[in-house]
């Protein structure tokens, strides 16, 4: 669940928790400042961050490289997990 928070919605709504503190410090409680607002970048600018999350994640976690994986398998009625060996 954390890693759910931490690389889909933190990143998403990063832009807009962002925007709201800037404009609640600059212009305090103004009527119709959610009107004026820059969904559209907002929304973009979430997307490319939770992009970059997902790549980097996925880029710097895994097994290495060099390694072989063997994907679990049935070995006498019992499941063997996945494991992963040396070349």
């Amino acid at each position: 669940m954390l890693r759910i928070l931490l690389h889909y919605l933190l990143p998403l709504l990063l832009p807009f928790l962002v925007y709201l503190a800037y404009v609640a410090l600059t212009r305090g409680r103004a009527a119709g400042w959610l009107d004026d607002a820059p969904w559209l970048h907002l929304a973009a600018a979430g997307v490319v961050l939770m992009a970059a999350s997902l790549l980097t994640w996925g880029l710097m976690s895994g097994a290495p490289t060099d390694q072989v994986y063997i994907p679990p398998r049935f070995e006498d009625g019992q499941v063997v997990p996945s494991t992963t060996v040396e070349p």
